[in-house]
């Protein structure tokens, strides 16, 4: 257990999996973590005396040094979330009730599942590059924690990040991107139900890229919306597809992240699918369907998309007819 993850205390969470775990299913002891890879730690010891399951009690950073440990193992991955965002455990539907997490272990519905390495780090939920490995450094120096300061950094850093250019490989050729943001997903979401791939299966053994192109401030709001909407991959800025594995190119050193831990890597990034290795504990109850965007989100979407659309062809045009006033004007001024 990560007694700092997240922003809620967590002295009452053992007393919760003490009432309710099923203690003739389960031995069990809870381990606080004292520093940063202590989970890692906790959890390779675990699975080396062979236990069947080691609970990650904390956030997407708790979770992602417990499931490194574990994978291609027998042991499984159990989450009990009470991190900032809780991307992976929102993904696969876990509740975000303590006392229903509990009862979802109880269950033991183990699958097996993809996880992600990019530059051989595993990641679980999300990787990427651009801002949002940006906003994970700043949020990693800010000292708090919770949606209210990653809100803060991207707001106050948004409009004055400078996109990079990156040429990407896959296995149909090159291409080259300009882009804000460049993001992998094994599951759908960043966390706090922020979808960056709303489409993204953590079983299908493909990643999910989704590329944001550069935008301006009135583009912004419709982004974020279609993102909290479940409908980015709508989106006229966004370009998606799927893969197996891809190499990116930058223009120079920078940060990347991994579940949302940044890290200085080298120009050239390197990232890959894991397809079924790791075994987790998953909800039986999970509809999986609400993963989808509704009728209605959809429809929001593609109406504000087709506003923005001809809104850009309109400036497109303004543009185009100010061109040629100009040089219609030199030619009357040369007469």
């Amino acid at each position: 257990m990560n007694p700092i993850s997240g922003t809620a205390r967590k002295a009452g969470i053992p007393r919760i999996i003490e009432k309710v775990l099923d203690k003739e299913y389960y031995d069990f002891s809870i381990m606080q973590t004292n520093y940063c890879g202590h989970a890692y730690e906790i959890a390779t010891n675990a699975k080396n005396d062979g236990c069947d399951v080691v609970v990650a009690v904390g956030g997407d950073g708790t979770v992602n040094e417990v499931a490194k440990a574990i994978v291609h193992s027998d042991t499984a991955l159990g989450i009990l979330p009470c991190g900032s965002g809780n991307g992976l455990a929102r993904h696969l539907m876990l509740p975000l009730d303590m006392q229903k997490a509990v009862e979802i272990i109880n269950k033991h519905t183990v699958h097996d599942l993809d996880y992600g390495l990019i530059n051989n780090i595993p990641f679980f939920c999300t990787c990427g590059m651009g801002f949002d490995a940006f906003i994970s450094m700043k949020f990693a120096e800010a000292g708090k924690r919770g949606p209210v300061t990653y809100l803060e950094n991207i707001l106050r850093e948004g409009l004055k990040y400078k996109p990079e250019t990156y040429e990407i490989k896959d296995d149909n050729g090159t291409s080259l991107y300009r882009a804000f943001l460049l993001s992998c997903a094994n599951a759908s979401q960043y966390g706090n139900n922020a979808y960056i791939a709303p489409q993204a299966s953590m079983s299908d053994g493909l990643l999910d890229v989704t590329i944001i192109e550069p935008f301006d401030m009135l583009e912004a709001p419709q982004i974020s919306i279609d993102m909290f909407n479940k409908t980015l991959d709508k989106n006229s800025k966004i370009k998606t597809f799927k893969t197996k594995h891809i190499h990116v190119h930058r223009e120079k050193a920078g940060f990347i992240h991994y579940d949302g831990e940044p890290v200085m890597t080298d120009a050239d990034v390197d990232i890959s699918v894991v397809n079924k290795g790791i075994k987790i504990i998953v909800n039986p109850y999970a509809q999986k369907e609400k993963r989808q965007p509704s009728m209605m989100q959809t429809a929001f979407s593609v109406f504000f998309n087709d506003i923005m659309n001809v809104r850009a062809d309109k400036n497109k045009q303004n543009r185009h007819i100010q061109a040629l006033n100009k040089i219609l004007l030199r030619k009357l001024n040369n007469l």
